[in-house]
């Protein structure tokens, strides 16, 4: 098979799908790579070193052409849908359930898209999302800490604090990977930490880890808004595989946090979990709503992209080679993770969360392979 990977185009995206080794795997495996030029730049890696391990470094318009798989890491802007064909097989952070105009735009290119984000093992975890969640809730504490200071707008407050004077008190909704190591962070740091979630059997795990360094609280609106009228900092880090993250804190709540305050909201990339958030970049990355500083970035990890990048492959390069050996059908047949991941087959929805989202038909992926092979 040929195997593409492109350079990213979001703004301040610096992470690349494969790294050379990724690369060395796939040409010992007898397929061919294409990597766009300067693809890697961002993470630090050269054309020189794809090639040294057997890739093509290319052109975009090569990749797009004659790629079976492109590989990428995040969702295709509106100026690449046009350029993607049917018969091609997208696998990247799809990202579908934040946007119904990214969801019916990718539909329209026809191609069969695999969404890290829902690759699902038996057991619930999300093998592909843990490595970017866990850059994620290690970040947000240390971009909060910026965003804290008084120079940003923040209530100038230290995280730590300092003997004689109190710490910041951070609250963390979402006890998942982003969360847990959002808190495990700020614990170590010497941060006041409460972190909210509806899963007694996390809350407990967490209790236990941290040696009951956080405060764990069963979610409900009441305990969030108890929660956030003390909080120098908020962390949303909740997730619904697959589908829109639930709005938990209402504009209300904001509106009665201290001047000054942080909120860092994770799931953005599915929505948020904010009603006062909206997507922001790296380069402009905070506004502020009832004198509170939000933080809507799309693409925490790459302001680490090095370490992001070789993450991200460690992760995704063994379904990457079973999808390019195997063919998809047959790999998502053997492997229930793969078949978790498929949204799109041919420009046909076939994730149900998803199409009940936005009131658009689906199909079930194995229903739609068949006809793609007949």
């Amino acid at each position: 098979m040929i195997i593409g990977v492109l350079k990213e185009i979001k703004e301040a995206e610096h992470r690349v799908a494969l790294t050379p080794a990724g690369v060395r795997s796939l040409t010992a495996d007898s397929h061919q790579v294409l990597v766009e030029r300067g693809a890697g730049t961002g993470s630090c890696i050269s054309d020189e070193e794809y090639v040294k391990e057997g890739a093509r470094v290319v052109e975009a318009g090569a990749i797009y052409e004659t790629a079976g798989l492109i590989v990428k890491v995040k969702e295709p802007l509106p100026g690449e849908w046009p350029l993607y064909h049917r018969g091609q097989i997208l696998f990247t952070y799809l990202h579908l359930a934040s946007s119904e105009k990214l969801t019916r735009g990718i539909v329209e290119t026809g191609v069969t898209g695999i969404a890290y984000e829902t690759v699902q093992n038996r057991d619930g975890r999300l093998p592909l999302l843990t490595p970017m969640s866990e850059v994620a809730g290690r970040m947000s504490i240390q971009m909060a800490m910026h965003f804290l200071e008084k120079s940003n707008g923040g209530r100038g407050i230290l995280l730590s604090g300092v003997p004689g004077v109190m710490p910041a008190q951070v609250v963390i909704i979402g006890a998942g990977i982003a969360g847990f190591n959002a808190a495990m962070i700020a614990c170590g740091l010497g941060a006041m930490v409460t972190i909210l979630d509806i899963s007694y059997e996390r809350l407990k795990y967490i209790d236990e880890i941290l040696h009951g360094r956080a405060v764990t609280l069963f979610s409900s609106p009441y305990t969030i808004e108890q929660s956030l009228s003390d909080a120098d900092l908020l962390i949303g880090a909740v997730l619904v595989t697959g589908a829109r993250a639930p709005v938990l804190v209402t504009e209300k709540m904001v509106s009665r946090m201290k001047p000054g305050s942080v909120i860092i909201d994770i799931s953005i990339d599915q929505g948020g979990s904010v009603e006062t958030i909206r997507p922001t970049t790296h380069t402009e990355p905070l506004y502020t709503v009832h004198g509170v500083l939000h933080c809507g970035v799309t693409n925490i990890p790459s302001a680490v992209p090095r370490t992001s990048t070789f993450a991200l492959t460690n992760a995704t390069l063994p379904y990457i080679r079973e999808i390019a050996g195997k063919g998809l059908y047959r790999a998502a047949i053997e492997n229930d993770a793969i078949a978790r991941g498929i949204n799109i087959v041919d420009g046909k929805l076939t994730h149900q969360a998803i199409a009940e989202t936005f009131d658009m038909g689906w199909a079930p992926w194995q229903e739609m392979l068949d006809l793609q092979k007949s």
